[in-house]
């Protein structure tokens, strides 16, 4: 019997967002290529519902982008003068689609290609993994814009590349390209181009067979341990020990290692 379609994911689909299941990998596709995947209100309100209805036997997800572009960005196009209470209202909106993705169910990996700018590079550095190949350039230029990021960026890059140098993209304009990238932490793998959503799947894949309280722990708990004090971070660390330990699959996976059954650690 086939499954009725999700009205909320056919909507998200209308809207730019397209969700296909491969296995357990939900891969999550921008699709706007004519505006190089640029960022409108209803296609940040699809991306906040597709991560919030993540099919239940989804355990990772894969964002990627249609056509020759991640993502560039906020779609100015659609720019609109608003009060400061409007705009406060707008950037949470943001806030929440972005957060449905960092703190969702699964961990997200994002394959990125070409332009990763302004909002585009917002929503890159909410996943937990992202694989970029040899033609990704990334900017902020909301700096030269007269504008601020407004997505979460000023957040969530600093712990990639640090607060200086997103300050000095936000203030020269500079753009950073594929092999810099890698080097100052806005991706974990450089892939040649053509290469980042196989590599950005194959991972997901991987990820999807690891104990689900496993990979929430390390979704939820580690960045909440990172900005805890030390003795707290210690303390949270051991709850969370103690807690994936006690699952029953966690137990089940020590005890194959135990007796010889689990493939032992081996150099690449």
């Amino acid at each position: 019997m086939t499954q009725a379609p999700h009205p909320i994911l056919e909507r998200a689909a209308a809207n730019g967002v397209a969700l296909e299941m491969q296995g357990a990998v939900a891969v999550v596709r921008l699709c706007r290529p004519a505006k190089r995947n640029a960022l409108n209100d209803a296609l940040i309100e699809a991306l906040r519902d597709v991560f919030q209805n993540l099919p239940p036997e989804a355990r990772a997800a894969v964002i990627h982008g249609e056509g020759d572009h991640f993502c560039a960005g906020l779609d100015l196009s659609e720019l609109k003068e608003r009060d400061a209470g409007e705009g406060i209202h707008h950037s949470r909106g943001w806030h929440v689609a972005l957060n449905a993705v960092e703190q969702g169910s699964v961990p997200v990996v994002c394959a990125l290609h070409g332009a990763v700018v302004g909002g585009g590079l917002e929503l890159a550095s909410a996943s937990h993994i992202r694989v970029a190949d040899e033609s990704t350039f990334y900017a902020l230029p909301e700096g030269t814009r007269g504008i601020f990021v407004g997505g979460g960026g000023s957040v969530r890059v600093p712990k990639l590349i640090g607060t200086a140098r997103m300050i000095d993209m936000m203030l020269t304009g500079r753009v950073y390209d594929a092999q810099e990238g890698e080097r100052v932490g806005f991706a974990q793998y450089l892939v040649p181009t053509g290469t980042a959503l196989t590599k950005a799947i194959e991972l997901a894949t991987r990820i999807a067979t690891n104990a689900p309280l496993t990979n929430f722990a390390l979704t939820h708990a580690m960045p909440r341990i990172a900005e805890q004090p030390a003795d707290h971070g210690l303390f949270t660390e051991a709850l969370m020990a103690s807690i994936a330990q006690a699952a029953p699959e966690a137990k089940a996976r020590v005890r194959a290692f135990l007796e010889g059954k689990a493939a032992k650690v081996q150099k690449n």
